[in-house]
Order: C-alpha cells, then sequence, then structure tokens
C-alpha cells in the first residue's frame, strides 16, 4: 500500500454533462484529478516503470495520469470518488502477484478425472444405435 500525499494530486473541476436542467449549466461538478507519474517524488523508479505499464491506458504521452468522475451533482462527492479510484487503481498496478509454483496433480484428483472421463465415455455409448445380439 502506497501512500501518495494530496499535494501531489491535481484537480480541474468542470460542468457536467447529462441531465440536470438549470443547476447543471451553472455548477461545476465533474472532477478531474491529474498526476504526474514520472514527477512524483512519493513513487520509487520501480514503481514509476510498474505504473506506465499497468496504467498505460490513462497515462498521455507526458505521463501524466488522467481520472475524472461526475457521479453525483456534488463536487465534493465526485471529488472522494476520484480519490478513492486513484488509490484503489494505483494500489492493485502496484500490487506484484505472487510466482506460481508449479505442483503436480494428486493421485486422488487423476483417478477422479480418469473417472469422470469414463462415465461420460459410457453415456454417450449408450446413444448410440443398438447392438442387435445374434
Amino acid at each position: 500500500m502506497i501512500d501518495i500525499p494530496l499535494a501531489e494530486l491535481q484537480f480541474r473541476f468542470v460542468r457536467s454533462g447529462g441531465p440536470g436542467g438549470q443547476h447543471v449549466n451553472t455548477s461545476s461538478t465533474q472532477v478531474e484529478l491529474y498526476f504526474d507519474v514520472l514527477g512524483s517524488p512519493s513513487l520509487s523508479e520501480a514503481q514509476k516503470t510498474r505504473l506506465m505499464d499497468k496504467l498505460a491506458s490513462y497515462i498521455d504521452k507526458d505521463s501524466i495520469l488522467h481520472l475524472s468522475s461526475q457521479a453525483t451533482r456534488s463536487q465534493l462527492q465526485n471529488r472522494q470518488d476520484v480519490i478513492a479510484r486513484f488509490q484503489r487503481l494505483v494500489n492493485d498496478a502496484l500490487r506484484v502477484p505472487k510466482k506460481r509454483r508449479p505442483t503436480r496433480p494428486t493421485r486422488a484428483s487423476r483417478e477422479r478425472r480418469l473417472r469422470t472421463k469414463r462415465e461420460r465415455s459410457h453415456v454417450k455409448r449408450l446413444r448410440g444405435k443398438p447392438h442387435s445380439e445374434e
């Protein structure tokens, strides 16, 4: 879990689209979050590289990560929403998956697999034309 101070995040508030009548035409409730990945002092070089790879679809050519939220009619709630999404995205991107150690199937699992194959084969054989016994 990485801790990035709010001072490193930049916010811009713009007018949201969609329904809302007169309210939507006068208030800037959509929140856009900007974060300079390569310029962040909170991240190590390895973390910056990992973020650039994992979040490439959110990052522009200037290494700025862009997120926006216009889920509610409240600027404060949209700001909280975009910060939560940012934290979740960054933490998920920085999580290094465990290395898989290959294992062999157990004897019981092999026997179960072969038994179900035999049962299935038997069911399919029964679907064929009956053999005449002469």
